[in-house]
Protein backbone atom coordinates (compact mmCIF):
# COMPACT_ATOMS: atom_id res chain seq x y z
CA UNK A 1 0.00 0.00 0.00
CA UNK A 2 2.71 2.32 0.79
CA UNK A 3 4.28 1.96 -2.85
CA UNK A 4 0.67 2.32 -4.14
CA UNK A 5 0.53 6.11 -1.80
CA UNK A 6 4.40 6.92 -2.85
CA UNK A 7 3.09 6.51 -6.50
CA UNK A 8 -0.17 9.06 -6.24
CA UNK A 9 1.78 11.71 -4.57
CA UNK A 10 4.41 11.36 -7.83
CA UNK A 11 2.04 11.03 -10.17
CA UNK A 12 0.33 14.21 -9.21
CA UNK A 13 2.96 16.09 -7.43
CA UNK A 14 1.05 15.91 -4.16
CA UNK A 15 4.43 16.49 -1.85
CA UNK A 16 8.07 17.53 -3.20
CA UNK A 17 11.38 17.80 -1.30
CA UNK A 18 11.43 20.46 1.62
CA UNK A 19 7.71 20.61 2.20
CA UNK A 20 5.60 21.40 5.04
CA UNK A 21 2.80 18.22 5.41
CA UNK A 22 0.40 18.44 8.03
CA UNK A 23 -1.56 15.63 8.34
CA UNK A 24 -5.31 15.57 9.86
CA UNK A 25 -5.73 13.21 12.29
CA UNK A 26 -8.60 11.92 13.83
CA UNK A 27 -6.69 8.94 15.38
CA UNK A 28 -9.40 6.52 13.40
CA UNK A 29 -7.98 3.58 10.88
CA UNK A 30 -7.97 6.17 7.86
CA UNK A 31 -6.08 9.12 9.38
CA UNK A 32 -3.79 7.34 11.38
CA UNK A 33 -3.08 4.57 8.16
CA UNK A 34 -2.36 8.00 6.03
CA UNK A 35 0.17 9.28 9.09
CA UNK A 36 2.15 5.92 9.03
CA UNK A 37 2.45 5.64 4.98
CA UNK A 38 4.08 9.30 5.07
CA UNK A 39 6.18 8.56 7.67
CA UNK A 40 7.53 5.74 5.41
CA UNK A 41 7.68 7.44 2.43
CA UNK A 42 10.12 10.26 4.14
CA UNK A 43 12.58 7.91 3.26
CA UNK A 44 12.04 8.56 -0.63
CA UNK A 45 11.13 12.38 -0.36
CA UNK A 46 12.41 14.74 2.15
CA UNK A 47 9.51 16.61 4.19
CA UNK A 48 8.53 17.61 7.45
CA UNK A 49 5.46 16.19 9.11
CA UNK A 50 3.16 17.91 11.43
CA UNK A 51 -0.24 16.28 12.94
CA UNK A 52 -3.13 18.25 13.83
CA UNK A 53 -6.07 17.01 15.74
CA UNK A 54 -9.53 18.49 16.14
CA UNK A 55 -11.89 17.75 19.01
CA UNK A 56 -15.49 18.51 17.52
CA UNK A 57 -16.91 18.47 20.85
CA UNK A 58 -19.49 15.98 20.15
CA UNK A 59 -18.49 12.78 22.43
CA UNK A 60 -17.55 14.49 25.42
CA UNK A 61 -14.94 12.02 27.00
CA UNK A 62 -14.51 9.99 24.23
CA UNK A 63 -13.63 13.31 22.12
CA UNK A 64 -11.61 13.88 24.98
CA UNK A 65 -9.82 11.00 24.91
CA UNK A 66 -9.51 10.84 21.11
CA UNK A 67 -7.33 14.00 21.50
CA UNK A 68 -5.10 12.26 24.28
CA UNK A 69 -4.43 9.72 22.38
CA UNK A 70 -3.56 11.54 19.00
CA UNK A 71 -1.23 13.70 21.22
CA UNK A 72 0.84 10.57 22.54
CA UNK A 73 1.32 9.12 19.42
CA UNK A 74 2.52 12.64 18.50
CA UNK A 75 5.18 12.54 21.17
CA UNK A 76 6.12 8.48 20.43
CA UNK A 77 6.85 9.80 16.97
CA UNK A 78 8.32 13.07 17.46
CA UNK A 79 5.96 14.87 15.22
CA UNK A 80 4.72 18.35 16.07
CA UNK A 81 1.24 18.42 17.12
CA UNK A 82 -1.49 21.10 17.40
CA UNK A 83 -5.27 20.66 18.79
CA UNK A 84 -7.85 22.74 19.17
CA UNK A 85 -11.72 22.14 20.72
CA UNK A 86 -14.21 23.10 18.54
CA UNK A 87 -18.58 23.81 19.21
CA UNK A 88 -19.41 21.75 15.72
CA UNK A 89 -22.96 21.90 17.01
CA UNK A 90 -22.96 25.56 18.14
CA UNK A 91 -21.45 26.91 14.23
CA UNK A 92 -24.23 24.68 12.80
CA UNK A 93 -26.86 26.58 14.60
CA UNK A 94 -25.56 30.00 14.38
CA UNK A 95 -25.08 29.86 10.62
CA UNK A 96 -27.51 27.68 9.25
CA UNK A 97 -25.28 24.65 8.23
CA UNK A 98 -25.35 21.07 8.46
CA UNK A 99 -22.98 19.36 11.11
CA UNK A 100 -21.34 18.18 8.56
CA UNK A 101 -20.50 21.16 6.97
CA UNK A 102 -19.96 22.87 9.79
CA UNK A 103 -17.48 20.35 10.80
CA UNK A 104 -15.27 21.13 7.82
CA UNK A 105 -15.23 24.24 7.67
CA UNK A 106 -13.68 24.68 11.18
CA UNK A 107 -11.67 21.26 10.53
CA UNK A 108 -9.80 23.71 7.64
CA UNK A 109 -10.25 26.91 9.08
CA UNK A 110 -7.95 25.49 12.08
CA UNK A 111 -5.71 23.68 9.78
CA UNK A 112 -5.23 27.11 7.97
CA UNK A 113 -4.07 28.87 11.06
CA UNK A 114 -1.70 25.73 11.90
CA UNK A 115 -0.28 26.57 8.19
CA UNK A 116 0.04 29.83 9.14
CA UNK A 117 2.36 29.82 12.32
CA UNK A 118 4.74 26.75 10.57
CA UNK A 119 5.19 29.11 7.24
CA UNK A 120 2.73 27.41 4.82
CA UNK A 121 2.83 23.93 3.57
CA UNK A 122 0.16 21.36 2.58
CA UNK A 123 -2.65 19.66 4.62
CA UNK A 124 -2.92 15.87 4.16
CA UNK A 125 -6.52 14.14 4.74
CA UNK A 126 -7.57 10.85 4.83
CA UNK A 127 -10.44 10.73 2.19
CA UNK A 128 -9.75 7.64 -0.15
CA UNK A 129 -11.64 5.31 -2.38
CA UNK A 130 -14.72 4.85 -0.67
CA UNK A 131 -14.87 8.33 0.29
CA UNK A 132 -14.75 9.26 -3.02
CA UNK A 133 -17.84 6.84 -3.81
CA UNK A 134 -20.08 8.25 -1.09
CA UNK A 135 -19.46 11.60 -2.48
CA UNK A 136 -20.29 10.92 -6.20
CA UNK A 137 -23.57 9.18 -4.26
CA UNK A 138 -24.34 11.89 -2.48
CA UNK A 139 -23.67 14.67 -5.32
CA UNK A 140 -25.56 12.41 -7.69
CA UNK A 141 -28.49 12.80 -5.52
CA UNK A 142 -28.24 16.36 -5.11
CA UNK A 143 -28.12 16.84 -8.58
CA UNK A 144 -24.88 17.67 -10.29
CA UNK A 145 -22.87 18.42 -13.52
CA UNK A 146 -19.77 16.61 -14.91
CA UNK A 147 -17.90 18.43 -12.57
CA UNK A 148 -19.47 17.06 -9.61
CA UNK A 149 -19.15 13.37 -10.62
CA UNK A 150 -15.56 13.90 -11.08
CA UNK A 151 -15.41 13.87 -7.36
CA UNK A 152 -12.81 15.20 -4.76
CA UNK A 153 -9.49 15.96 -6.67
CA UNK A 154 -6.13 14.36 -5.86
CA UNK A 155 -5.19 18.28 -4.96
CA UNK A 156 -7.12 21.11 -3.63
CA UNK A 157 -4.97 24.06 -3.32
CA UNK A 158 -3.59 23.40 -0.26
CA UNK A 159 -5.34 20.07 0.52
CA UNK A 160 -3.52 16.90 -0.75
CA UNK A 161 -5.70 13.56 -0.93
CA UNK A 162 -2.59 10.76 -0.79
CA UNK A 163 -5.28 7.87 -0.28
CA UNK A 164 -7.33 8.73 -2.98
CA UNK A 165 -6.56 5.43 -4.96
CA UNK A 166 -6.84 3.19 -1.39
CA UNK A 167 -9.66 1.11 -0.47
CA UNK A 168 -10.96 1.27 3.05
CA UNK A 169 -10.02 -2.48 2.86
CA UNK A 170 -6.34 -2.05 2.13
CA UNK A 171 -6.53 0.60 4.75
CA UNK A 172 -8.16 -2.38 7.27
CA UNK A 173 -5.35 -5.01 6.31
CA UNK A 174 -2.44 -2.02 6.71
CA UNK A 175 -3.44 -1.38 10.02
CA UNK A 176 -3.18 -5.65 10.93
CA UNK A 177 -0.37 -5.67 9.53
CA UNK A 178 1.30 -2.59 10.74
CA UNK A 179 -0.18 -3.31 14.67
CA UNK A 180 -0.79 0.26 14.32
CA UNK A 181 -3.50 1.57 17.14
CA UNK A 182 -6.38 3.31 16.29
CA UNK A 183 -9.72 4.93 17.78
CA UNK A 184 -13.00 4.38 16.99
CA UNK A 185 -15.73 7.02 16.78
CA UNK A 186 -18.88 5.35 17.22
CA UNK A 187 -20.70 8.42 15.73
CA UNK A 188 -19.42 6.55 12.32
CA UNK A 189 -21.37 3.60 13.13
CA UNK A 190 -24.41 5.57 13.56
CA UNK A 191 -27.35 6.92 10.81
CA UNK A 192 -27.38 10.12 12.11
CA UNK A 193 -25.51 11.92 8.91
CA UNK A 194 -26.26 11.90 5.37
CA UNK A 195 -22.63 10.17 4.09
CA UNK A 196 -23.41 7.56 7.16
CA UNK A 197 -26.36 6.61 5.47
CA UNK A 198 -24.56 5.99 1.97
CA UNK A 199 -22.09 4.26 4.14
CA UNK A 200 -24.28 2.38 6.29
CA UNK A 201 -27.21 1.56 4.37
CA UNK A 202 -26.75 2.54 0.71
CA UNK A 203 -23.85 0.96 -0.48
CA UNK A 204 -23.95 -2.72 0.90
CA UNK A 205 -27.42 -2.68 -0.59
CA UNK A 206 -26.04 -1.93 -3.91
CA UNK A 207 -22.92 -4.05 -3.56
CA UNK A 208 -25.58 -7.22 -2.41
CA UNK A 209 -27.96 -6.25 -5.46
CA UNK A 210 -26.56 -4.69 -8.20
CA UNK A 211 -23.02 -4.33 -7.88
CA UNK A 212 -20.76 -6.16 -5.43
CA UNK A 213 -17.30 -3.83 -7.05
CA UNK A 214 -19.56 -0.42 -6.83
CA UNK A 215 -16.92 1.39 -5.16
CA UNK A 216 -14.31 0.44 -8.00
CA UNK A 217 -17.19 1.84 -10.50
CA UNK A 218 -18.00 4.62 -9.22
CA UNK A 219 -13.83 5.59 -8.78
CA UNK A 220 -13.06 4.66 -12.37
CA UNK A 221 -16.16 6.91 -12.78
CA UNK A 222 -14.48 10.21 -11.24
CA UNK A 223 -11.25 9.25 -13.15
CA UNK A 224 -13.33 9.26 -16.31
CA UNK A 225 -15.27 12.92 -15.35
CA UNK A 226 -12.17 14.04 -14.13
CA UNK A 227 -10.26 13.59 -17.37
CA UNK A 228 -12.78 14.74 -19.13
CA UNK A 229 -13.60 17.57 -17.33
CA UNK A 230 -9.83 18.76 -17.14
CA UNK A 231 -10.02 19.13 -21.15
CA UNK A 232 -12.99 21.01 -21.50
CA UNK A 233 -11.77 23.32 -18.57
CA UNK A 234 -8.69 24.15 -20.37
CA UNK A 235 -10.15 24.36 -23.82
CA UNK A 236 -12.66 26.84 -21.83
CA UNK A 237 -9.76 28.55 -20.54
CA UNK A 238 -8.15 29.17 -24.13
CA UNK A 239 -11.61 29.94 -25.55
CA UNK A 240 -12.07 32.66 -22.48
CA UNK A 241 -8.45 33.97 -23.50
CA UNK A 242 -10.11 34.78 -27.10
CA UNK A 243 -13.27 36.65 -25.97
CA UNK A 244 -11.58 38.71 -23.15
CA UNK A 245 -11.68 42.62 -24.08
CA UNK A 246 -10.74 43.73 -20.79
CA UNK A 247 -9.26 41.94 -17.83
CA UNK A 248 -8.13 44.16 -14.74
CA UNK A 249 -8.91 43.66 -10.62
CA UNK A 250 -12.85 45.12 -11.41
CA UNK A 251 -14.40 43.84 -14.35
CA UNK A 252 -14.09 41.70 -17.02
CA UNK A 253 -15.46 42.61 -20.48
CA UNK A 254 -15.94 39.91 -23.00
CA UNK A 255 -16.85 40.01 -26.69
CA UNK A 256 -20.35 39.39 -27.52
CA UNK A 257 -20.21 38.50 -30.57
CA UNK A 258 -17.72 35.60 -29.94
CA UNK A 259 -19.07 34.50 -27.32
CA UNK A 260 -22.39 33.74 -28.71
CA UNK A 261 -20.84 31.14 -31.37
CA UNK A 262 -19.49 28.84 -28.23
CA UNK A 263 -21.34 25.54 -27.68
CA UNK A 264 -23.24 26.46 -24.29
CA UNK A 265 -21.33 23.64 -22.29
CA UNK A 266 -18.52 26.26 -23.06
CA UNK A 267 -20.27 29.26 -22.68
CA UNK A 268 -20.81 28.10 -19.05
CA UNK A 269 -17.34 27.34 -18.15
CA UNK A 270 -16.25 30.91 -19.79
CA UNK A 271 -18.82 32.60 -16.99
CA UNK A 272 -17.51 30.70 -14.23
CA UNK A 273 -14.10 31.39 -15.34
CA UNK A 274 -14.84 35.17 -15.85
CA UNK A 275 -16.07 34.87 -12.13
CA UNK A 276 -13.54 33.30 -10.72
CA UNK A 277 -10.57 35.87 -12.46
CA UNK A 278 -12.19 38.48 -11.07
CA UNK A 279 -13.55 37.22 -7.21
CA UNK A 280 -10.96 34.56 -6.78
CA UNK A 281 -13.58 32.48 -5.56
CA UNK A 282 -16.79 30.36 -6.91
CA UNK A 283 -18.23 30.04 -3.36
CA UNK A 284 -21.68 30.69 -3.10
CA UNK A 285 -22.05 30.38 -7.11
CA UNK A 286 -24.85 27.54 -7.92
CA UNK A 287 -25.93 26.26 -11.15
CA UNK A 288 -28.69 28.45 -11.05
CA UNK A 289 -26.54 31.59 -11.29
CA UNK A 290 -24.45 30.73 -14.18
CA UNK A 291 -28.33 30.20 -15.83
CA UNK A 292 -29.10 33.42 -15.63
CA UNK A 293 -26.15 34.83 -16.48
CA UNK A 294 -26.57 32.63 -19.94
CA UNK A 295 -30.00 33.65 -20.14
CA UNK A 296 -28.99 37.36 -19.85
CA UNK A 297 -25.84 36.78 -22.33
CA UNK A 298 -28.21 35.06 -24.66
CA UNK A 299 -30.75 37.99 -24.82
CA UNK A 300 -28.58 40.52 -24.87
CA UNK A 301 -31.21 43.34 -23.30
CA UNK A 302 -28.23 46.36 -23.36
CA UNK A 303 -28.36 48.01 -19.60
CA UNK A 304 -30.20 44.88 -18.34
CA UNK A 305 -28.23 43.52 -15.18
CA UNK A 306 -28.21 40.26 -13.21
CA UNK A 307 -27.02 40.43 -9.52
CA UNK A 308 -24.69 37.45 -8.14
CA UNK A 309 -22.85 36.53 -4.70
CA UNK A 310 -19.27 38.67 -3.54
CA UNK A 311 -20.65 42.23 -4.94
CA UNK A 312 -20.38 40.99 -8.60
CA UNK A 313 -22.99 42.33 -11.00
CA UNK A 314 -22.97 40.96 -14.60
CA UNK A 315 -24.47 42.73 -17.36
CA UNK A 316 -24.51 43.56 -21.41
CA UNK A 317 -23.71 46.47 -22.61
CA UNK A 318 -24.11 46.46 -26.88
CA UNK A 319 -21.07 44.25 -28.09
CA UNK A 320 -20.31 43.80 -24.26
CA UNK A 321 -20.30 41.36 -21.73
CA UNK A 322 -19.35 42.50 -18.43
CA UNK A 323 -18.66 41.31 -15.05
CA UNK A 324 -17.66 44.10 -12.82
CA UNK A 325 -16.92 44.51 -9.15
CA UNK A 326 -19.66 47.03 -7.89
CA UNK A 327 -18.11 50.08 -5.68
CA UNK A 328 -21.33 50.46 -2.66
CA UNK A 329 -19.37 53.83 -2.30
CA UNK A 330 -19.93 55.84 -5.39
CA UNK A 331 -20.69 59.70 -5.15
CA UNK A 332 -22.98 59.97 -8.71
CA UNK A 333 -22.30 63.69 -9.07
CA UNK A 334 -18.65 65.58 -9.17
CA UNK A 335 -17.65 69.43 -10.05
CA UNK A 336 -14.32 70.60 -10.55
CA UNK A 337 -13.47 74.42 -10.89
CA UNK A 338 -10.98 74.88 -13.71
CA UNK A 339 -8.05 77.60 -13.34
CA UNK A 340 -5.92 79.08 -16.47
CA UNK A 341 -2.57 77.91 -16.25
CA UNK A 342 -3.03 74.77 -13.39
CA UNK A 343 -3.63 71.11 -13.56
CA UNK A 344 -7.02 69.93 -11.95
CA UNK A 345 -7.00 66.07 -11.28
CA UNK A 346 -10.65 64.11 -11.76
CA UNK A 347 -9.98 61.32 -9.40
CA UNK A 348 -13.49 59.67 -11.08
CA UNK A 349 -11.80 59.71 -14.34
CA UNK A 350 -8.33 59.15 -13.01
CA UNK A 351 -6.85 62.48 -15.52
CA UNK A 352 -6.13 65.61 -15.88
CA UNK A 353 -7.73 68.57 -17.27
CA UNK A 354 -5.51 71.96 -17.75
CA UNK A 355 -6.82 75.40 -19.02
CA UNK A 356 -4.82 77.87 -20.48
CA UNK A 357 -5.87 81.28 -22.92
CA UNK A 358 -3.99 82.29 -25.70
CA UNK A 359 -4.37 85.33 -28.62
CA UNK A 360 -5.56 83.69 -31.83
CA UNK A 361 -2.05 84.73 -33.58
CA UNK A 362 0.38 82.95 -31.22
CA UNK A 363 -1.44 79.45 -31.14
CA UNK A 364 -0.65 76.90 -34.13
CA UNK A 365 -3.83 75.19 -34.10
CA UNK A 366 -3.49 71.09 -34.03
CA UNK A 367 -6.90 69.75 -34.66
CA UNK A 368 -5.81 66.13 -34.94
CA UNK A 369 -5.23 65.62 -31.21
CA UNK A 370 -9.06 64.15 -29.67
CA UNK A 371 -7.86 65.18 -26.21
CA UNK A 372 -6.77 69.16 -26.91
CA UNK A 373 -9.54 71.31 -27.77
CA UNK A 374 -9.70 74.57 -28.69
CA UNK A 375 -12.54 76.99 -28.42
CA UNK A 376 -13.54 80.65 -28.79
CA UNK A 377 -12.82 82.15 -25.26
CA UNK A 378 -14.76 85.28 -25.82
CA UNK A 379 -18.01 83.42 -26.42
CA UNK A 380 -17.54 81.61 -22.49
CA UNK A 381 -19.76 82.71 -20.48
CA UNK A 382 -18.70 82.50 -16.72
CA UNK A 383 -16.23 80.10 -14.97
CA UNK A 384 -15.33 76.94 -16.25
CA UNK A 385 -16.12 73.52 -14.69
CA UNK A 386 -15.92 69.50 -15.28
CA UNK A 387 -18.29 68.18 -13.68
CA UNK A 388 -20.28 64.52 -14.80
CA UNK A 389 -23.77 65.08 -16.71
CA UNK A 390 -27.10 66.44 -15.11
CA UNK A 391 -30.85 65.29 -15.87
CA UNK A 392 -31.65 67.13 -19.06
CA UNK A 393 -28.56 67.72 -20.31
CA UNK A 394 -27.97 68.81 -23.95
CA UNK A 395 -25.17 69.41 -26.65
CA UNK A 396 -25.27 72.02 -29.83
CA UNK A 397 -22.69 68.91 -31.40
CA UNK A 398 -20.26 70.59 -34.18
CA UNK A 399 -21.37 70.70 -37.27
CA UNK A 400 -25.41 70.58 -35.75
CA UNK A 401 -28.44 73.13 -35.98
CA UNK A 402 -29.84 72.18 -33.30
CA UNK A 403 -29.46 70.27 -29.84
CA UNK A 404 -29.11 67.07 -28.78
CA UNK A 405 -29.77 64.92 -25.06
CA UNK A 406 -26.71 63.68 -23.39
CA UNK A 407 -28.93 60.45 -23.12
CA UNK A 408 -29.11 60.15 -26.94
CA UNK A 409 -25.43 60.81 -27.91
CA UNK A 410 -24.47 58.58 -25.05
CA UNK A 411 -26.65 55.63 -26.86
CA UNK A 412 -25.59 56.66 -30.29
CA UNK A 413 -22.06 56.19 -29.08
CA UNK A 414 -22.60 52.85 -27.04
CA UNK A 415 -21.41 54.33 -24.08
CA UNK A 416 -22.19 51.49 -21.24
CA UNK A 417 -25.01 52.99 -18.95
CA UNK A 418 -22.87 52.44 -15.68
CA UNK A 419 -20.29 54.71 -17.79
CA UNK A 420 -22.45 57.60 -18.74
CA UNK A 421 -22.44 59.03 -15.14
CA UNK A 422 -18.56 59.26 -15.19
CA UNK A 423 -17.74 60.89 -18.30
CA UNK A 424 -15.90 64.14 -18.12
CA UNK A 425 -18.23 67.46 -19.54
CA UNK A 426 -16.66 71.05 -20.14
CA UNK A 427 -19.36 73.21 -19.23
CA UNK A 428 -19.40 77.09 -18.86
CA UNK A 429 -22.18 79.01 -16.65
CA UNK A 430 -24.72 78.43 -19.56
CA UNK A 431 -23.45 75.44 -21.98
CA UNK A 432 -22.29 72.44 -22.66
CA UNK A 433 -18.49 73.17 -24.50
CA UNK A 434 -17.27 69.50 -24.86
CA UNK A 435 -18.34 66.11 -23.73
CA UNK A 436 -14.95 64.07 -23.23
CA UNK A 437 -13.33 61.69 -25.83
CA UNK A 438 -17.01 62.37 -27.87
CA UNK A 439 -18.24 65.38 -29.40
CA UNK A 440 -17.76 69.36 -28.98
CA UNK A 441 -19.74 72.18 -29.02
CA UNK A 442 -20.87 74.31 -32.33
CA UNK A 443 -21.93 77.62 -30.29
CA UNK A 444 -17.69 77.23 -29.12
CA UNK A 445 -16.19 76.69 -32.28
CA UNK A 446 -13.04 78.61 -33.52
CA UNK A 447 -14.01 80.98 -36.54
CA UNK A 448 -11.88 83.75 -38.85
CA UNK A 449 -13.54 86.05 -35.88
CA UNK A 450 -11.80 84.26 -33.06
CA UNK A 451 -9.27 86.50 -31.20
CA UNK A 452 -8.88 84.49 -27.86
CA UNK A 453 -8.41 80.86 -28.06
CA UNK A 454 -9.57 78.47 -24.87
CA UNK A 455 -7.17 75.80 -24.96
CA UNK A 456 -8.11 72.74 -22.65
CA UNK A 457 -5.88 69.61 -22.65
CA UNK A 458 -6.82 66.23 -21.23
CA UNK A 459 -4.36 63.79 -19.55
CA UNK A 460 -5.52 59.95 -18.77
CA UNK A 461 -3.64 58.41 -16.23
Amino acid sequence: MEDKILNTIKKHNLIENGDNVLVGVSGGPDSMALLYALLSIQTEISFSLYIAHVNHGVRGREADEDEKFVEKISGKLGIPFYSKKIDMEGYAREHKLSSEDAGRRLRYKFFREVLLSINGGKIAVAHNKNDQAETLIMRFFRGTGLDGLKGMEYRNGDIIRPLLDISRNEIEDYILEKNINTRLDRTNLENIYNRNKVRLELIPYIVDNFNPNIVDTLWRTSRTMSNDSEFLEEFSKERYRELVKVEDKNSIILCRQKFSREHIAIKQRIIRHSIYNLTGTLDGISEIHVRNVLELFERGDTGKSVDLPNRLEVKTSYDDLIFRIKNLNVNNNYKYSLKRGQATYVKEWNSIFKMEVYPMEKIQLNFKDRFIKYFDYDKIKGEIYIRNRRLGDTIQPFGMSGNKKLKDLFIDKKIPIDEREKIPILVDKNDIIWVVGLRTSEKYKITPYTKNVLVIKYKNL
